[in-house]
């Protein structure tokens, strides 16, 4: 079980993130939504202790993970697996070293450093490309991939971490129609099929609905809705995305006529 209790993160007088509490139970898959700026990517960068709380506690199977140093929090990071928006892989690198990377916490490090990765490291790296149809390329250079092929290489990578939680931080934001299937099927086969948390921060309202099993919805850096899909209206989504609504709903949400009650935030999963 994740918990989150009370979780701010600063940025001088500016709160990113505002008092967030929430928990998560193995194996669900969780969204994240909120117009840009909401707060979503510290959140993320939070769990995984990339971005250091200003107060509150983040705890996983009953260990404070915002205590944690040293070698500690490097197998925390291990364990809460990071997908980028931009891939972070190494260009000039083979697919197979990239995927291999996610093994770093697990090796000494002489071993990365001349390339020496164990076999057993190798199988399983080729076993996770192979997952997502990537086997034949680990050979090629990273950069010469495109941007969907990029993202299954990163969720291989996060895949042989051996991860109880998978953080995806808008994975699918600068991919086309196409490839952001692609990806979210990835990780929805990583939650189905291997039994990992999965939270994937998502700007997309359609996506969130029919991949996530719930949601948790942030407006300036509060969590504001946490609830199931089904209990998120157009008319809270509205309130949730303001100006953003058309582009994340698609303009295919019914029109809401001037005297209709919006909601209040943040009472919708008690409805």
């Amino acid at each position: 079980m994740l918990v989150v209790e009370g979780l701010t993160c600063r940025f001088g007088t500016k709160a990113a993130v505002d008092n967030a509490s929430f928990s998560i139970a193995p194996g669900s898959f969780v969204g994240v939504i909120g117009r840009s700026g909401a707060g979503k990517s510290t959140l993320l960068r939070m769990i995984n202790r990339l971005a250091e709380p200003s107060e509150g506690r983040i705890l996983f199977e009953g260990v404070d993970v915002t205590s944690l140093r040293g070698k500690n929090l490097r197998r925390w990071r291990a364990r809460s697996a990071m997908i980028f928006q931009q891939f972070n892989l190494v260009g000039r690198l083979d697919v197979l070293t990239n995927v291999l990377m996610g093994r770093l916490a697990e090796i000494p490090s002489w071993r990365s450093l001349t390339q020496s990765w164990p076999e057993q490291d190798k199988a399983l790296a080729m076993s996770a490309l192979e997952q997502f149809d990537m086997a034949s390329l680990a050979a090629q250079r990273a950069d010469q991939l495109s941007g969907g092929q990029q993202q299954r290489v990163a969720i291989a990578r996060a895949l042989v971490q051996e991860p109880d939680i998978i953080l995806a931080d808008e994975p699918i934001a600068s991919l086309d129609p196409r490839n952001t299937r692609i990806v979210m099927d990835a990780l929805l086969r990583i939650n189905k099929h291997f039994g990992i948390t999965v939270i994937c921060n998502l700007h997309s309202l359609d996506l969130a609905r029919n991949y996530c099993d719930r949601l948790i919805g942030m407006s300036a850096g509060r969590v504001v809705f946490d609830g199931a899909p089904a209990v998120l209206t157009d008319l809270i989504a509205r309130e949730l995305y303001d100006l953003e609504a058309n582009d994340v709903m698609g303009g295919a949400s019914a029109h809401v006529p001037d005297d209709a009650s919006i909601p209040e935030l943040g009472t919708a999963a008690a409805a």
